[in-house]
């Protein structure tokens, strides 16, 4: 007859505890937050169930103190898990609403007055199904064998050897109404485990969204380079070997470029290293701008870059490398810091039959170093 709502905001548990201090104070708040609303719900549910045998009362069928029993433990009992709510104590356990021990003393409360008063027994036989049903939505496969067992030992007795039949009394008009009020009541609680149960599911589901697309960024971040954007040299060069698994196997060209920005520890020895870092970010971001969209970009490590053109022969990789040399050399680098001018040098090869990616890097670093050699700020083919 009584909500156990309590039960349905946090997740299942074996009593693990949790330690408070790994939770933020935002999260306690909002626990608490949370299972007074639920608490409130079970007080005024009580309440109403109460209400039911005061009418029972009033027709003659219960003793009139049996209400007020029923009224006080019910608070009572809601009233020790406000205190262990209000006190923190349940921010202790993982799963924070004490889900098996909710269900357990309110199950065994109803059972108490089913023997107490089973001339209107079916009224308290009633909850159990809520409760049940509430705590399917929470319980593990073993708290719910465990509740279920000791429901049984409970009922036992009730059915077997208790003399007074147990019944739902309609004879009287106040007694139809009780009766009447009492299946209204269980109709609405049972509408409200349906309601909340949907409710859950939809939080369920908006928070697996939440963590895909975290999921996704945290992929993203595992691919980039923190400073500069561009892939990292694990990604870029995972993707040098699809590239060139893929041009083996379609017989199409593959060029890549192991680009190097000119004098870098020089930058960083006059202007100092947070300058040295926007001269990184800013290449980046220029090259990013000059590439086309099949083109891979990635740090290959400190101030040294591996750009990746697909489909692209010797001719024009060296063309789109030299375009990129003039942009670089043009920008305004004193921007960044009075006097600074930044450029780039390149060593481009080209794929060859049956060449591997360790052996093309070769080709194009051999490039590089000869772009240096002959005075950096050009362009070198293998």
């Amino acid at each position: 007859m009584t909500s156990l709502a309590p039960s349905l905001e946090g997740q299942n548990s074996d009593g693990t505890l949790v330690l408070e201090s790994e939770l933020s104070s935002d999260v306690l708040k909002r626990r608490v937050v949370r299972r007074r609303q639920m608490l409130s719900i079970q007080a005024g549910s009580y309440a109403l169930n109460s209400l039911v045998l005061l009418i029972y009362a009033y027709a003659g069928t219960l003793p009139i103190a049996l209400p007020s029993a029923y009224f006080l433990s019910g608070v009572m009992l809601t009233g020790i898990f406000a205190v262990l709510s209000e006190t923190h104590v349940n921010d202790r356990f993982e799963d924070h609403y004490l889900t098996s021990y909710q269900i357990g003393t309110n199950i065994a409360l109803q059972l108490g007055f089913l023997l107490a008063a089973p001339e209107i027994g079916y009224a308290f036989l009633s909850f159990l199904f809520l409760a049940f049903g509430f705590g399917a939505l929470r319980m593990t496969s073993r708290q719910a064998a465990i509740a279920w067992s000791l429901t049984a030992i409970g009922v036992i007795p009730a059915f077997l050897f208790v003399s007074t039949p147990i019944g739902m009394p309609v004879g009287t008009p106040l007694e139809r109404v009780a009766a009447m009020l009492s299946f209204i009541i269980t109709i609405g609680q049972c509408a409200f485990v349906g309601l909340y149960g949907s409710s859950l599911r939809t939080m369920l589901y908006n928070r697996s969204v939440e963590l895909r697309g975290a999921y996704k960024r945290i992929e993203e971040l595992a691919e980039l380079d923190e400073l500069t954007g561009s892939f990292n040299r694990r990604c870029i060069m995972r993707m040098l070997e699809d590239e060139i698994a893929r041009a083996h196997r379609n017989k199409t060209p593959c060029s890549v470029a192991l680009i190097d920005l000119d004098w870098f520890k020089r930058i960083n020895d006059a202007h100092g290293h947070p300058t040295g870092d926007e001269v990184l970010r800013t290449f980046a971001i220029t090259t990013f701008a000059n590439i086309r969209t099949i083109d891979r970009f990635g740090r290959y490590g400190g101030e040294e870059f591996l750009l990746l053109l697909p489909g692209t022969g010797n001719e024009a990789a060296a063309h789109s490398l030299d375009r990129l040399r003039a942009i670089i050399a043009e920008l305004d680098w004193s921007a960044l810091s009075a006097g600074m001018t930044v450029t780039i040098s390149a060593g481009v090869a080209t794929l060859v039959p049956d060449e591997t990616p360790d052996a093309l890097l070769a080709r194009a670093d051999c490039a590089l170093y000869a772009a240096k050699e002959r005075g950096r700020n050009r362009i070198a083919r293998a």
